[in-house]
């Protein structure tokens, strides 16, 4: 796991007539259940099957998804604003600074979500709105990300062994490729879409390749090292984020490229969303059955909530819109069921981390200083003669 050298505490920040304590541990990982809320809405939408009243549900599940986001984003300000020591020590923590990937992934997955299912409450002119502002900024921190956090595990941080944090600052830039063509049917016909998908297709590229760096520093890590901590055991999934981002992208590309690439590109994308998505759901499927052995075993050995657990969420609904994509392009009932049992599974883990995380919250416990490290045990001391 990465570790930084123990530096001195740092005093709390007293900024006369400003109450801003209770956001001076909020880091960036908090953005994880905006990112998981936001893929319930989008993801129950996409299901291949007719649910009644699910739509409506997944509007509402949107609109939380929405406001968790616009409070998350006014507390992680007052954040920088008035603990500005505290958010310098989160950049430089290998084990904290990954996660400034989720600010990117929660403003993309709450912009795709309203456009999805927000326009039925709030229109098409103002979803479009939304998500174009928050596609755009959503891209441009996801990029920002990608460069800075490993520029920063390169130069600045101390590591001592893989995790798998480590994909979260370079699978944003896989999220906009899977959201950007979305937005294609409300741009102007010609060079304005076929500039968007080009670059959504580069984004693919970017992201992908630099998954393909870490997926074995993970693998390896877990080889070498043994299972990962009992709190840290629920990012194992994190790892399903690529695989099912990645199978999404490629069936949105299909989907969007008749009318806006020449024909033999178009015809390719859609034999590329299936020649490319099965054999990577397969993997997807494999590492999910072994990452829930591994937080089963670790459920056993006393692991109990933390953050982490919101790990269960995101990356299992990339593969429900993953599969769903595939269920799309090749009409099989097998592809359809397997939609419909990973939202399943989406849902429940949602329900679960929402309810501890509340808890958590009303309680104050996740808010808190993190616990301070038990003391090293005194060297000992024998007299000689």
């Amino acid at each position: 796991m990465a570790t930084l050298a123990p530096s001195p505490p740092v005093p709390r920040a007293t900024t006369p007539g400003v109450r801003a304590a209770p956001v001076r541990h909020l880091g960036p990982q908090w953005y994880a259940p905006v990112m998981g809320t936001a893929i319930v809405a989008s993801a129950g939408a996409g299901l291949p099957i007719a649910v009644p009243g699910l739509r409506t549900a997944c509007t509402a599940v949107w609109s939380l998804s929405l406001v968790m986001l616009l409070a998350l984003l006014a507390a992680r300000a007052a954040h920088w604003a008035y603990h500005r020591d505290q958010a310098r020590t989160h950049l430089l923590d290998p084990s904290v600074a990954p996660f400034y990937g989720c600010l990117s992934m929660a403003l993309l997955a709450v912009g795709g979500a309203t456009l999805l299912v927000g326009r039925d409450w709030i229109g098409l002119p103002a979803a479009v709105a939304v998500d174009t502002i928050l596609f755009t900024a959503g891209t441009a921190t996801g990029l920002a990300a990608a460069v800075a956090v490993p520029y920063l595990m390169v130069v600045r941080h101390r590591i001592e062994g893989a995790s798998p944090v480590w994909l979260l600052p370079v699978v944003a830039p896989m999220v906009s490729a899977a959201l950007g063509p979305l937005l294609l049917p409300h741009l102007p016909a010609g060079q304005a879409r076929q500039s968007l998908l080009i670059a959504c297709h580069a984004l693919f590229g970017l992201s992908l390749l630099a998954t393909l760096l870490m997926h074995p520093l993970v693998f390896g890590r877990l080889v070498t090292g043994g299972p990962l901590p009992l709190a840290l055991t629920p990012t194992l999934f994190l790892v399903l984020g690529p695989l099912g981002q990645s199978t999404t992208a490629a069936a949105h590309f299909a989907d969007a490229a008749p009318g806006v690439l020449p024909a033999p590109y178009a015809d390719g994308l859609s034999a590329f969303a299936v020649l490319y998505g099965v054999p990577v759901t397969g993997f997807a499927l494999l590492w999910l059955v072994l990452a829930g052995a591994m937080v089963l075993r670790a459920r056993r050995r006393g692991m109990r909530f933390a953050m982490t657990w919101w790990a269960f969420t995101f990356p299992v609904g990339t593969c429900v819109t993953g599969a769903g994509g595939l269920a799309r392009h090749t009409d099989l009932a097998a592809a359809r069921w397997l939609t419909v049992g990973l939202y399943l599974l989406l849902v429940v883990a949602w329900l679960v981390a929402a309810r501890h995380t509340v808890r958590g919250l009303v309680s104050g416990a996740l808010l808190a200083a993190p616990a301070p490290a038990p003391p090293a045990p005194r060297p000992a001391m024998a007299r000689t003669r």
